[in-house]
């Protein structure tokens, strides 16, 4: 969970008063933090947040607001943001687009900002936004890349290029003594080694510099030494964005851009001209407030929080969190989230809201007003079942988490020669609405994988290896109103020098025989087996599973040395025939 450091005298001044150690641990609760460390000699107090779906909290501009909204101060209002329907006026604040880099990093946001000399705490907060959005929300800068520069040594309008990674060359920042060219960094810059990866395999690069071409920098890799060497005393800034998920640059963007507004500066807008359409069209001026409202009946609220509320009661806490709520009717309040915020996906979203708002020790306690006797589910009976005949054949069970990567759901488990495109399709992943990292941005959708990367690390022990997971995967499935179902899996993988075809059928043959289960095989096309070394399981004419060889490029994409031969069973289907 993210973990920021700030100063106290500047936590203060955004609160509008001192707090104490015990009443402020007792009101983060608002933001779901704590204190980690209190106020040491250089009065930094160190927070831990315990929830990743607000990284306007992770600053101590961003907390200091939420606190004092929720003490009952009033709510900022931010009149530079533009909208999808009207632009504000940007000047010459102009960033024109390559077309080129339509498919290496297609977005960038920014805004220019004006105000009070750069402080030593305010330039902690932002180099510190920069790192924790960046990486936490940015996926490792993946997603979104941050750049701050001095706007007074800036030509508008900025250049937004795919540039010759080896003709194109500056000063990094870091590295003041010599010029260096785009591969150069990637190859010998410490910032470069930690990120190059992201833009290596372009062909171009992207690279951004001004009207007289003066770089300004190589994103997502480094700031240039001259423009982007923000220091102390600094009052006019230049901050940019670049990334490959529009959403979440604009709404990073935002949280700066209000982090910086409520340290007293002075926000100017930036109009971006792309050659190519994009989520919010060709000409886009940021920071862009693009939330969209979302309407909630407060019988819906009271249901949810076992309380009964009317539309002031919501409205109240709702302004307590810094939304902008409007009555409707005596029975319906519409929200606007504030611009920084871009978390409210469903109604429920709004009841947490409020219920935090209102005050968790407003809530009067109850007693349980139902007896039930806890039983297993009969998925879970079954399941039980399965796994004693499978450690009674010497398997050893793991338990894995539930969502990974791209890399291992999709791209590793398919053999080179089918992913055509340079990346594997993800289409018939589900994707998490909000991935704080790209290790964990798809539920899985087999069980394999897993077993697979336990297989990766485990060459030094004894073989034969024999391992299986019963766990739960997430499948699109229309028919469903979520446009998702989840399934109870069995997956189990055998690796040895010796293990065949034969060796998974026999291990099936033994399971289905255990639980007195009819199966026939068929052909089967699952890509993750060798071609005419995999089966089908049916039971009853339905496909229940699939077993086979483990192809050979899955298993040199793992890392993976020893033949294998895997399985995957519907447990659920199963149970119910």
């Amino acid at each position: 969970m993210p973990k920021i450091e700030m100063h106290r005298a500047a936590l203060d001044a955004y609160v509008g008063e001192r707090l104490e150690r015990d009443p402020l641990e007792e009101q983060l609760t608002v933001a779901k933090a704590e204190i980690d460390e209190w106020e040491d000699e250089n009065g930094i107090v160190k927070i831990e947040l315990n929830d990743t779906n607000r990284p306007d909290l992770w600053s101590t501009a961003g907390l200091g607001r939420q606190l004092r909204m929720y003490r009952g101060g009033t709510r900022p209002e931010y009149a530079f943001f533009s909208t999808p329907e009207q632009a504000r006026d940007a000047g010459d604040h102009i960033i024109q687009v390559d077309a080129k880099l339509e498919t290496i990093r297609p977005y960038i946001c920014a805004f220019v900002a004006r105000g009070p000399a750069v402080d030593e705490a305010t330039l902690d907060d932002i180099i510190q936004t920069q790192e924790k959005l960046c990486w936490n929300y940015g996926q490792k800068r993946r997603a979104i890349a941050m750049g701050i520069y001095r706007s007074d040594l800036i030509r508008f309008p900025v250049q937004y290029r795919a540039a010759d990674p080896d003709e194109t060359r500056f000063v990094p920042l870091g590295e003041e003594a010599s010029e260096q060219s785009l591969r150069q960094m990637i190859a010998d810059h410490p910032k470069g080694k930690e990120f190059g990866h992201i833009v290596a395999d372009f062909e171009r690069m992207p690279y951004i510099c001004d009207r007289e071409g003066e770089a300004l920098s190589f994103p997502p890799v480094i700031n240039s030494a001259r423009i982007g060497a923000v220091e102390t005393g600094d009052s006019n800034l230049f901050v940019e964005m670049t990334g490959t998920d529009y959403r979440l640059l604009m709404h990073a963007t935002s949280i700066v851009a209000c982090d910086l507004a409520d340290a007293g500066f002075t926000i100017e807008p930036v109009r971006t001209e792309y050659p190519y359409e994009t989520p919010f069209g060709r000409s886009v001026t940021s920071p862009l407030y693009f939330q969209i409202p979302v309407e909630v009946e407060t019988a819906f609220v009271s249901r949810w929080l076992g309380a009964e509320l009317d539309a002031d009661e919501v409205i109240e806490s709702l302004e307590r969190m810094g939304c902008a709520p409007e009555k409707l009717d005596a029975k319906t309040v519409r929200v606007a989230p504030p611009p920084y915020r871009n978390d409210f996906l469903h109604p429920v979203d709004i009841a947490e809201d409020i219920m935090i708002g209102r005050g968790m020790s407003s809530f009067e306690p109850e007693a349980l007003h139902d007896f039930t006797v806890g039983r297993l589910g009969p998925v879970e009976s079954f399941a039980r079942e399965v796994k004693s005949i499978l450690i009674g054949l010497g398997y050893q069970e793991f338990v894995f988490n539930y969502l990974g990567s791209r890399r291992d759901y999709r791209e590793r488990m398919l053999p080179r020669q089918l992913d055509t495109e340079g990346s594997a399709d993800t289409s018939d992943l589900v994707r998490t609405a909000n991935p704080m990292s790209e290790n964990y941005e798809f539920v899985r959708s087999s069980v394999l994988p897993s077993l697979l990367s336990v297989e990766a690390v485990s060459a030094n022990a004894v073989y034969p290896h024999l391992t299986f997971e019963i766990g739960k995967v997430a499948v699109r499935d229309e028919s469903d109103v979520t446009g998702t179902r989840t399934d109870d899996v069995l997956g189990m993988l055998a690796s040895d020098a010796e293990v065949s075809f034969n060796t998974m059928r026999d291990q099936v043959h033994c399971v289905l025989f255990f639980l007195n289960v009819d199966y026939e095989l068929a052909e089967s096309d699952d890509a993750r087996f060798l071609p005419g070394r995999r089966a089908a399981i049916r039971v009853n004419g339905e496909t229940i599973g699939v077993f086979g060889e483990v192809h050979p490029q899955v298993l040199e994409n793992w890392g993976v040395e020893m033949p294998c031969a895997g399985c995957e069973l519907d447990v659920g289907s199963l149970a119910a025939s």
